[in-house]
């Protein structure tokens, strides 16, 4: 595994900001936002963790559309709506067994603020009245540039997958699709206008087993980048500035998306990648 930072006990608590604004989490819908809002709240005090709706499943197909024709969009589609939900349920055990091994804990507990969007005035009137010290994006939409100049700190991502790279979704998924399993890892990176292209802050690799799949990655991804990220935070809190890092674990750089139906049943046949 390669690791380019340094990561604190899982139950440290992070140094206190002074008097210093709150960390706050953007976070889109799903058991992951849990997750990732429980270990923050762990870490770091006065956690302000902000959930926005999920967008119109057709608008997204439209869009998606517009970007790779519609016979990918509909087989992306049909991944998420026939494929995903069959491959989570198999996975439960697994997926369980993975965060607690992690000591990580999906059950909400963390109160949230909703919005429609992460990229409403509601969000930025928050971020500018709170005055965060922070800024932890997960799963959202793509954070406009608007919402970004609200703020004067740093806004981090961790994404599942190696950057630049693997850019978007299920990074790790393909870069076993590909061949490449000593590309398959976690980012975490400051938050620019483009699609995970801002400058990378730490990133590591992981392996996985013959019980992982599609359906388990993204807990992975969790329970290796929830350390990095508290790490970046750490420094944040303790007044350091954040310092890019260079990255040379995968040369290039692609926008991926959800498979296509067929070809996820393609690729596991041929290749055995779940």
């Amino acid at each position: 595994m390669t690791d380019s930072a340094s990561r604190p006990a899982t139950g440290d608590r992070l140094r206190a900001p002074d008097d210093r604004g709150p960390v706050v989490l953007l976070a889109g819908p799903g058991e992951s936002s849990d997750v990732v809002a429980n270990f923050l709240a762990s870490k770091v005090p006065g956690l302000v963790a902000v959930r926005e709706d999920p967008p119109s499943r057709l608008d997204m197909a439209r869009r998606r559309a517009r970007r790779v024709g519609w016979v990918a969009a509909a087989g992306q589609v049909l991944f998420v709506l026939l494929g995903q939900p069959v491959l989570r349920r198999r996975a439960a055990q697994r997926r369980r067994t993975i965060l607690e091994q992690a000591s990580l804990d999906p059950t909400p507990r963390v109160p949230f603020h909703h919005v429609n969007s992460v990229n409403d005035h509601e969000t930025i009137a928050l971020l500018v009245g709170t005055h965060p010290v922070a800024v932890v994006v997960h799963g959202t939409r793509i954070i406009s540039p608007r919402v970004l100049d609200s703020v004067v700190c740093p806004v981090l991502n961790m994404h599942a997958g190696i950057t630049p790279r693997y850019r978007g979704v299920h990074g790790g998924y393909w870069a076993l699709a590909e061949g490449h399993p000593e590309w398959v890892g976690t980012t975490v990176h400051l938050v620019d206008p483009g699609i995970d292209t801002g400058g990378i802050l730490a990133q590591a690799t992981f392996e996985t087993t013959a019980e992982d799949s599609i359906a388990t990655y993204p807990d992975l991804h969790l329970a290796l980048g929830l350390p990095l990220l508290a790490a970046q935070l750490d420094a944040v809190l303790a007044g350091a500035p954040l310092k890019p890092v260079p990255t040379g674990l995968a040369p290039g750089s692609k926008l991926y998306y959800h498979p296509t139906l067929w070809g996820y049943l393609a690729c596991r046949w041929r290749q055995g990648v779940r």
